[in-house]
C-alpha cells in the first residue's frame, strides 16, 4: 500500500503528552505550555533478569493465591487489637526463656560478630542478672558461651536499639485476643546513660536494676488496676498529634501517662515518686509498648501461609533480617548505615554505628517511616523538610498493599498510613522501607549521638523473592 500524495493530514490544534522515561523530554514539552504527564518508569528489579522472571511468576500465575493470602495478612495487621495485660519477669512468661540466656535484638548472631554497642548492652545485662560481678567477667562469660545468646524473635519478643535482656528482666505482656497471640517487650530504659544505647557503666546497670526492682512491681500494679489497655488506640491518637510512634513517641507517651494517672496516684508512697520521675523524663516510654503491639499483630498475620507481605524486620548492628508471613525463613543482609541524620555536636557519619534494633517492625504496621508525612519531628531530620517526609510516606505507599484504616495523617489529607509491605513491589521498584531510628556511637560507648532515617538493604528482599518464587 502506498500513501496518497494528494491526501492532507490534519494535525490537532492541542495535544496532551504522556512521557515515559527521561523527564528531560517532559520538561521540554512543559516549557512550551503544553500539558504533559510524566510516568515514573524504571527498569523492574534493577534489570536483574532472574528476578524479573521470578516477578513474572509471582505477578502472573501465582498472583491469585498470593493476592488472596496478602489480603488476609493485611486485614489482620489492620484489625488487630493489641492489649497491654501484664508486667512480669521474662523468665516467667516468655516462651523458651531459660537461665544463663540473653535475648537480643536482630537476627541470630555469634559473640564474635557482635558489634560494640550491643556487646556493651549484653555485658550490662549479664552483670544485672547477677551472673557476673564486673563487665570484664561478663565479657569472658559471653565469649566462652557460658551465657547463651538468642534472638528475641524466636521467643515472641521485640527489643529496641542495642537491647539485651535476661530472665529477671521485666517485660510488658501484650495480647491480641482475635489472633490468640501474645508478644513481649522490655520496659523502655529511657534516655541518657542506659544499656539499650550501648552503655555498660554503673549507672546503666543501676537503671536495669531499678526497672526490675522498683518500676516493674508498680507498673504491674497499675496494669492490674486499670485493666487491659488498647495500645493501637493510643498510637492512633499519637499519630494525630505528630508522633510517628517510632522516632517520636512524646505525644503517645503523654496520652498513656494521662490515662494511667489515677492508678499512678494510688500507688503506695514507697517508690511512687521515683517512678513518676522516671516516667516524666522518658519521652520514649511508649516505644516498647508499640513494638510489642506490632509484634502481636504480626504474629497473627504469620499464621497465613503463602503470602508476600513482610511481617518481620530486625537488625542487630551487624546484620538485617526480614521474614514473610507464613514462613520461618529469615533473609539477611549487612546492617546499613543511618542516613539523612542529625548528629549531636562533635559527631558525624564516621562515628555512627550501623542500624540496630527490632523496632523496624513498626514500619510494617503503618507507623515509623510510614507515618513520616504526619510528623514534623521526623521532617526535621530530612534535608527537604516536610515535603521530603511526605515523599517518604508516598514511597512507602508504592510498596505497600493498602492504607491503614486507623492510623490517619492530618497533614496528608487524613489518608491512612501505608500498610503491608509487599516484597514483590520492593524488588520490582527497587525501593525499600525507610526506618526512623536513633544512632549509637560505633565504638566509644558514649551512647546515642543522633537520629535519622535508615533504608532497609535490598539484598534480603531479593533473597525473599527468589525463595518465594521457588516454593
Amino acid at each position: 500500500m502506498t500513501a496518497d500524495p494528494g491526501r492532507t493530514i490534519a494535525l490537532p490544534d492541542e495535544v496532551a503528552v504522556v512521557n515515559i522515561g527521561l523527564s528531560l523530554l517532559a520538561d521540554a514539552v512543559r516549557d512550551q505550555s503544553t500539558a504533559v504527564q510524566q510516568v515514573d518508569w524504571r527498569i523492574p528489579a534493577d534489570g536483574q533478569l532472574d528476578l524479573v522472571a521470578d516477578l513474572e511468576c509471582l505477578y502472573g500465575q501465582r498472583s491469585t493465591d498470593l493476592d488472596a493470602a496478602n489480603a488476609e495478612v493485611v486485614r489482620r495487621l489492620d484489625e488487630s487489637v493489641p492489649l497491654l495485660v501484664d508486667v512480669a519477669a521474662s523468665g516467667k512468661v516468655v516462651p523458651g526463656m531459660s537461665d544463663r540466656m540473653l535475648l537480643h535484638c536482630g537476627p541470630a548472631i555469634e559473640w564474635a560478630e557482635v558489634r560494640d554497642p550491643l556487646r556493651r548492652s549484653m555485658r550490662a545485662a549479664t552483670v544485672s542478672e547477677g551472673w557476673a560481678r564486673t563487665v570484664e567477667d561478663a565479657d569472658r562469660m559471653l565469649a566462652d558461651g557460658t551465657v547463651r545468646l538468642e534472638p528475641g524473635y524466636r521467643h515472641d519478643t521485640v527489643l529496641p536499639m542495642a537491647s539485651a535482656m535476661g530472665p529477671s528482666a521485666p517485660v510488658f505482656v501484650v495480647d491480641n485476643a482475635d489472633g490468640g497471640t501474645r508478644a513481649f517487650a522490655p520496659i523502655n530504659q529511657g534516655p541518657g546513660e542506659t544499656a539499650w544505647f550501648g552503655r555498660e557503666t554503673p549507672a546503666a546497670i543501676a537503671r536495669l536494676d531499678f526497672l526490675r526492682d522498683v518500676a516493674a512491681p508498680m507498673l504491674k500494679q497499675i496494669v492490674e488496676s486499670s485493666g487491659p489497655i488498647d495500645l493501637f488506640r493510643l498510637a492512633a491518637q499519637g499519630v494525630q498529634i505528630g508522633d510517628d510512634v517510632h522516632m517520636r513517641t512524646q505525644g503517645t507517651t503523654s496520652l498513656l501517662i494521662r490515662t494511667l494517672l489515677p492508678q499512678i496516684a494510688a500507688l503506695p508512697d514507697e517508690g511512687r515518686v521515683a517512678l513518676a520521675e522516671f516516667l516524666s523524663a522518658n519521652h520514649l516510654f511508649f516505644l516498647n509498648l508499640a513494638m510489642a503491639a506490632a509484634k502481636s499483630a504480626a504474629m497473627w498475620a504469620d499464621h497465613v501461609e503463602g503470602a508476600s507481605i513482610v511481617t518481620m524486620m530486625c537488625r542487630n548492628g551487624t546484620s538485617y533480617g526480614i521474614r514473610l508471613a507464613g514462613s520461618d525463613e529469615v533473609f539477611t543482609a549487612a546492617a546499613p548505615p543511618v542516613e539523612h541524620a542529625m548528629y549531636y555536636p562533635d559527631y558525624g557519619p564516621e562515628t555512627g554505628a550501623s542500624d540496630i534494633g527490632d523496632s523496624a517492625i513498626l514500619e510494617l504496621v503503618g507507623l515509623g517511616g510510614a507515618a513520616a508525612a504526619g510528623s514534623p519531628a521526623v521532617a526535621g531530620f530530612l534535608p527537604g523538610g516536610l515535603s521530603e517526609a511526605i515523599s517518604m510516606t508516598e514511597q512507602m505507599i508504592s510498596i505497600c498493599a493498602q492504607e491503614s484504616s486507623r492510623f490517619k495523617l492530618p497533614t496528608w489529607n487524613y489518608r491512612g498510613t501505608p500498610l503491608g509491605v509487599d516484597v514483590r513491589r520492593v524488588v520490582e521498584l527497587n525501593i525499600t522501607p525507610k526506618v526512623t531510628t536513633g544512632i549509637l556511637h560505633v565504638s566509644s560507648g558514649v551512647g546515642q549521638i543522633g537520629a535519622g532515617v535508615a533504608a532497609a538493604p535490598i539484598e534480603c528482599f531479593r533473597a525473599a523473592v527468589r525463595s518465594l518464587a521457588a516454593r
